[in-house]
């Protein structure tokens, strides 16, 4: 059924495309009746809570930040079964982003490119959005509709306009702008769609993001984890130095991983990846990356770093995989938009069968 609807969906721009059917779903959810049946057609019905960072989590698959920048579908998200939902990426002010188009899909590859330049609402709508998710979620709990809660991760970045010697005010601003309303950050200089932003990624950059970070952090009553995350086309010594950092400042984990800027093996023709141009690529091509990556950083702290895997996640084996290499959650991204709402449910089941052994 999904691959017909894709199919007609895929005629039209896609970035058209994500806000009229997310749109369109938050319309159904409106209608008496219809959330719950969205509910006992995609949300994993036996999957077990899982504990991670110190929370909660319904389930192990989540939804990677860009999907929901502004904290618009957080209910419709809930209803299609996600365990976690990262929101932004967030920055102080609100920005259009780059010129359109900015986001291409690559059928053959089973990816997207994208250089969508950190568009967002801005910290302050944002927050408020979050504010009134969250009065709305105790209500429901008070009342006993639900025995869990989505988890939201909040995915901050820096302005285009601010300068990379005051990046660190700009993570700060949002950090402290959201604590009460999210349940973890990830700190996001790894993005290739802000001129400059993946210079931040170097050691000396991050410390100094990171030990404002976690001041802050420590004056406050509610501590939240903070975590890293980083691109697939770092070198081998970016990587470690990443992971000797991570380790001495105790970064409560990291995200594996962001877009590539690489270009390497696609079956889409050269032609027209010129014409659609610069732009982090998503999808099937940055599978094998991403769990090398998760592998390496697990093997290689043994396990003392924990990890979000992201990347190339389109089936439950996907997601398997991923755990395998050492993830204790995934999140998925362009694997939803090419296979579906049912991508959750799916990968919920094959990872409670084959990776218990896992929880963090």
């Amino acid at each position: 059924m999904y691959k017909v609807l894709r199919s007609i969906l895929f005629c039209f721009d896609p970035e058209w495309v994500h806000y009229f059917s997310m749109n369109g779903l938050k319309f159904l959810c409106r209608i008496p009746g219809i959330k719950k049946l969205i509910v006992s057609g995609f949300k994993p019905q036996r999957s077990k809570p899982y504990e991670f960072l110190n929370l909660q989590f319904p389930n192990r698959v989540g939804l990677g930040a860009g999907f929901d920048k502004n904290a618009k579908y957080l209910n419709e998200l809930e209803a299609l079964g996600f365990g976690c939902v990262e929101i932004g990426t967030v920055t102080p002010l609100p920005q259009a982003g780059n010129d359109k188009p900015r986001l291409f899909r690559l059928p053959k590859d089973k990816a997207l490119i994208n250089r969508m330049g950190f568009n967002n609402d801005g910290v302050e709508a944002v927050t408020a959005r979050l504010k009134a998710w969250q009065q709305r979620q105790s209500s429901v709990v008070n009342r006993g509709l639900t025995d869990s809660r989505l988890i939201i991760g909040g995915n901050i970045g820096k302005n285009k306009i601010t300068p990379n010697e005051d990046a660190w005010k700009d993570y700060e601003k949002c950090f402290l702008a959201l604590h009460d309303y999210v349940d973890y950050f990830v700190v996001n200089v790894s993005s290739p769609n802000t001129p400059g932003l993946r210079e931040l990624q170097e050691k000396d950059s991050l410390r100094k993001i990171f030990a404002q970070l976690k001041i802050k952090n420590e004056e406050l009553k509610n501590k939240k984890p903070i975590l890293l995350k980083i691109a697939p086309d770092l070198s081998q010594e970016q990587l470690d130095d990443v992971i000797a950092l991570a380790l001495e400042i105790k970064l409560d984990g990291l995200v594996a991983s962001n877009t590539t800027i690489s270009r390497d093996g696609l079956t889409t023709h050269n032609s027209q990846l010129t014409t659609i141009g610069a732009g982090g690529l998503s999808g099937l091509p940055v599978k094998a990356r991403s769990t090398e990556i998760v592998k390496y950083i697990h093997q290689k702290t043994n396990g003392q770093i924990p990890v979000i895997a992201s990347g190339g996640i389109f089936t439950g084996a996907d997601a398997k995989e991923k755990l395998d290499a050492g993830a204790s959650l995934v999140q998925v991204w362009t694997g939803f938009i090419y296979e579906g709402p049912g991508i959750v449910k799916i990968s919920v089941k094959r990872s409670a069968i084959f990776n218990l052994k896992y929880s963090i």
